[in-house]
């Protein structure tokens, strides 16, 4: 609708976060699926963007677009992010583990020390960290998971699970900084 006096768009009427929610959250998923490509993060994308606009309900005027740009920005950061995630691949039983089998034949030996301890820091690293913060992490790269598969195996919240996960590895690359394995 057009007010007449100034001819902009009149704000959309906000109504409540819940009627939002029941109007908008299965398009909202299917955009964010159309985006990212897999379920568990799209579902994750949608109910971050969710919770960031109750957080800030009062100060927003159009809801509706509001969200499907949170959506949008939030299913970007989540591509990017995912470029930089290298998988992690154990060794199948009849491959045998470098850390343990012996040096890397392509690798001269002070390479394959350096290796060694990076490894042996990266360790040391996860180790520093508490419990729960180790146990995301392993989730998430060691096997995968999406936050809210994470959530349901530890009863956390998504958006939480996001949280202990940001931390731990914002924790792990200042160790790992700190002992010049990184810049």
């Amino acid at each position: 609708m057009v007010c007449p006096a100034t001819a902009q768009p009149e704000p959309e009427p906000a109504g409540t976060i819940e009627e939002l929610f029941a109007a908008l959250e299965s398009p909202l998923l299917a955009y964010a699926l159309r985006l990212v490509g897999e379920r568990g993060p799209a579902e994750d994308i949608t109910q971050e963007a969710f919770m960031r606009l109750h957080a800030q309900f009062g100060e927003v005027r159009e809801p509706r677009r509001w969200l499907y740009r949170t959506v949008h920005n939030l299913a970007l950061n989540h591509r990017r992010d995912a470029d930089k995630i290298v998988p992690f691949q154990p060794a199948a039983e009849d491959t045998p583990n470098p850390a343990t089998e012996g040096p890397d034949p392509g690798l001269l030996p002070d390479e394959q020390l350096l290796r060694w301890e990076g490894i042996g820091l990266v360790r040391l690293s996860l180790a520093a960290l508490d419990e729960r913060s180790r146990e995301v992490v392993r989730l998430k790269y060691a096997e995968d998971l999406s936050y809210r598969e994470i959530g349901e195996r530890t009863g956390l919240e998504a958006g939480h699970v996001g949280y202990l996960l940001h931390h731990a590895l914002k924790t792990l690359a200042a160790e790992l900084a700190r002992t010049g394995l990184v810049p």
